[in-house]
């Protein structure tokens, strides 16, 4: 994991000094501040990264991609202000939310800025890729915003299908690391068709990134993933796991349904394994796997460099938070 710890550096050294530049020390100053807070929290840096590796993987230098990079870390951060105020979150890396520290308004209106400064970014990348750029990063945006909208009505669903769901999960998450790689490889001149195998590895990357949060939130030790035991099974959020056991055994989540707290996840994850419907899963998410090292390998093919990439996607396969 070196190439990614060093490209975590820097794009982390980028960011700051980025934060010296003047348009993030506009007024008001209550606009910017919330982007410069969030910005700041830290975290994998996994989209940038990824920014910088497409490049890398075309031979370009990784500072080619950094408006991309920078660009594909604030959309991100802009749909995080406003997930937080959609589900009410009152902590975001163990920090107050921006609408908890500066008011749902102002957390609104500095998103939609942040959201507008992630296009501003790629104003630096190379004039010869800007138009596929921007046409690939504004396709994404409409995408995440679509899987968002697709995660919020499911909450008001009886029923979801598989299909729905992975849908859902790649729009809301996966469509963005495909995106980082794929602008990456046209910021360091790269052809089409490596930035469109690359894209397909971001993307079932990212499904199986997904998926494995689900299977973690359920059966993951909460000292390693920093999360409630069964957040997601206590909340009734409709993952796969919930998906395959309402087609399964749908007697035992009614069951489980009549309960709350922990003996709902009691119930939930013993009926998880009993049925197979973790094992299910688990296969799932593995098929995904191996489908994003596929397109890896016609990357490859392409003759790009993918030995990286291939150890991050091993790292992300095995994480245990």
């Amino acid at each position: 994991m070196q190439s990614v710890e060093r490209l975590q550096r820097t794009f982390i050294q980028s960011l700051e000094a980025s934060m010296g530049e003047p348009e993030w020390s506009r007024q008001p100053d209550r606009l910017y501040a919330p982007q410069r807070y969030i910005l700041a929290m830290g975290g994998k840096r996994l989209r940038p990264v990824l920014a910088l590796m497409g490049a890398e993987a075309v031979g370009a230098k990784a500072e080619v991609a950094l408006p991309a990079a920078h660009a594909v870390e604030r959309f991100h951060n802009f749909s995080l202000i406003h997930d937080d105020i959609m589900d009410a979150a009152p902590l975001r890396r163990g920090h107050a939310t921006v609408h908890e520290r500066w008011g749902v308004n102002t957390a609104i209106l500095s998103g939609d800025a942040l959201f507008a400064l992630a296009f501003k970014a790629l104003e630096a990348a190379p004039k010869s890729a800007l138009p596929e750029l921007y046409r690939v990063f504004t396709q994404t945006a409409m995408e995440v915003c679509e899987g968002q909208q697709w995660d919020m009505d499911f909450e008001h669903e009886d029923r979801v299908e598989e299909g729905a769901y992975l849908r859902m999960i790649q729009y809301k998450t996966s469509v963005l690391l495909g995106c980082a790689l794929q602008m990456g490889v046209l910021s360091g001149g790269g052809s089409a068709e490596v930035a469109q195998a690359l894209y397909s590895f971001g993307l079932e990357l990212g499904t199986s990134f997904q998926i494995h949060d689900d299977l973690l939130d359920a059966f993951g030790d909460p000292a390693k993933t920093g999360k409630q035991a069964g957040g997601d099974l206590i909340q009734g959020k409709k993952t796969m796991l919930w998906i395959e056991l309402g087609r399964r055994s749908p007697e035992h989540l009614n069951e489980a349904m009549a309960l709350s707290g922990s003996e709902r996840v009691d119930v939930l994850t013993e009926a998880l394994e009993t049925t197979g419907v973790r094992a299910y899963v688990e296969s799932r998410r593995k098929e995904h796997f191996d489908r994003a090292l596929v397109a890896l390998g016609r990357a490859g093919d392409l003759g790009a460099a993918t030995p990286d990439l291939r150890e991050l996607a091993e790292w992300l396969f095995s994480r245990e938070s």
